[in-house]
């Protein structure tokens, strides 16, 4: 079985419990990390032609219509797929999905080359074997000067080379608790198991890269990099659904947001 096998493997039998969990109004990550600054970067104006890369549950695909873009959007989890149009039926017209490998570049130029304004992806690259045929694909798929916006666990602080410390400290007035990260390594890239959402069925494959190894097959296929954001909690701020960061950890950004332009 090969390693793309794995990972699809692993989203099928994950995607009813990932899909109960974030319905279509996500989790705090979503909405206070990563759809604002993904909103900013894309820039989207009412009519363009959107491509959804990864879409998951359609929870990203909903808001794209909303806000009046025709949406294609593709996950290669049949089971995903099936959940997203089901939440989808009040948008017919608006949102077209697919079952489709991402890392299959026939398969995505099979979407219609240079038809799209822009793209996305959001919180997924990590998920993939390979994200070269992606980068490749949508230099063809981008109409010119079309642009291209993704999110991941920032590559330098959040990942499973990436520990939670918390710390006794006393300053000789008082006691008090320090928050701060151990990074065990960061530039050389590795696959391993993790979870995403505890309870969920099967641990699914992430594939670190560092900054540079992440953005590479995108400047090799002709794009240029001219925005980033890094989205952190505020300090003090409690998630609204189980996870460890929060405002704790206010100095350490976990998501990375960029854009790309064709």
């Amino acid at each position: 079985m090969s390693t793309n096998d794995v990972v699809r493997r692993a989203w099928e039998a994950n995607a009813a419990h990932w899909d109960d969990y974030m319905g279509a109004t996500g989790n705090d990550f979503v909405n206070l990390l990563v759809w604002p600054a993904t909103q900013r970067l894309l820039g989207l104006q009412p009519g363009e032609h959107m491509l959804d890369v990864a879409c998951g549950n359609g929870l990203y695909a909903l808001r794209l219509a909303d806000m009046g873009a025709h949406v294609t959007a593709f996950d290669f989890s049949a089971a995903l797929i099936e959940r997203a149009r089901a939440r989808s039926a009040a948008h017919a017209g608006l949102i077209a999905y697919h079952v489709l490998d991402a890392t299959d570049l026939s398969a995505l130029l099979a979407l219609g080359e240079g038809q799209y304004d822009a793209a996305m992806c959001n919180m997924a690259l990590f998920d993939m074997a390979d994200i070269a045929p992606l980068a490749a694909g949508l230099a063809r798929l981008l109409r010119p000067g079309g642009r291209f916006v993704f999110s991941v666990m920032h590559p330098c602080f959040n990942g499973l080379h990436a520990t939670f410390v918390a710390e006794g400290h006393d300053d000789g007035r008082r006691l008090t608790t320090r928050y701060g990260l151990r990074l065990s390594r960061y530039l050389t890239p590795f696959t391993a198991e993790g979870i995403a959402i505890r309870g969920q069925p099967e641990p699914q494959l992430y594939f670190h890269r560092p900054l540079g190894e992440l953005l590479q097959p995108f400047l090799s296929a002709g794009f240029a990099l001219d925005a980033l954001e890094e989205a952190a909690f505020p300090p003090g701020y409690q998630p609204e659904k189980q996870t460890s960061w929060g405002g704790n950890y206010s100095e350490f950004p976990p998501v990375l947001v960029a854009r790309l332009k064709r």
